[in-house]
């Protein structure tokens, strides 16, 4: 596939003319973007879906993406497609109802004792947030592994983009971003980089191997020693614990 800059022209004509032969061609040369997008989103598959079924959803935000992508505004279509894509599968197995409410309950009360903890003492052990819940540690272990599959922080996003754009192997590396988006991105960045300087050693292990190296939770778990259940739920802590930082900060 070709890995160059796109063609700018067509994004032009497409502008002008916007024919479904046209918009097929774009729709075609940005799949990848959408395994791109599925492959990092820490969820999981509802039960009676798959990873296909993912894929079609994210074939929706891509749509949309292509129908409301101005080339005026100066930054590229990589960067404008990757939300809406990921906002589309979300939107999907929402329908699914993919967390229950039992869930969304245990993903509340985890939160808000995170929140808590963080304020009182100014860091997080498991035994003071597992105190807060007023959870057995297994009900504990449980909410960590909710917290993995669910989509909480967009850090994903802000990682692959903070290299210059999305540009791993396969995919098409586009234009540079308009100056005020950049502005913007480089202030999330700083953000959430501030959150991770905050994180315990295994829980920035774990972010790191998995947004920055691009490993599996098993090919962690292999690294690290640990079973695959055992870093979802350190990759569900600090998930939790930097939306809370994050959200101070905002």
């Amino acid at each position: 596939m070709d890995s160059g800059t796109p063609d700018m022209e067509q994004w032009r004509e497409y502008a002008e003319n916007p024919t479904a032969e046209l918009k097929e061609k774009i729709v075609k040369r940005y799949l990848p973007l959408i395994k791109y997008v599925v492959g990092r989103m820490a969820v999981s598959a509802p039960s009676g879906l798959d990873y296909e079924d993912m894929l079609s959803f994210g074939v929706f935000g891509l749509l949309d993406a292509i129908d409301r992508f101005d080339i005026s505004k100066g930054f590229s279509f990589q960067t404008f497609a990757v939300p809406r894509i990921r906002g589309a599968v979300l939107d999907e197995l929402r329908k699914y109802d993919w967390i229950s409410r039992t869930g969304r309950g245990k993903l509340q009360k985890l939160n808000k004792a995170i929140e808590k903890v963080l304020r009182e003492k100014g860091k997080l052990r498991d035994e003071w947030v597992i105190q807060e819940m007023g959870v057995d540690d297994k009900t504990y272990r449980e909410s960590l592994e909710l917290a993995s599959r669910s989509y909480i922080v967009s850090l994903d996003e802000v990682i692959a983009l903070e290299d210059g754009d999305v540009s791993l192997d396969g995919l098409i590396a586009d234009e540079s971003e308009g100056v005020d988006f950049a502005l913007e991105l480089q202030d999330d960045a700083k953000c959430i980089m501030d959150a991770l300087m905050q994180l315990p050693e295994r829980e920035l292990q774990v972010i790191s191997f998995y947004y920055y190296e691009g490993l599996t939770l098993k090919e962690i778990g292999r690294v690290l020693g640990v079973t695959e259940s055992r870093v979802s739920q350190i990759h569900g802590a600090a998930l939790a614990t930097l939306r809370t930082l994050i959200a101070n900060k905002s």
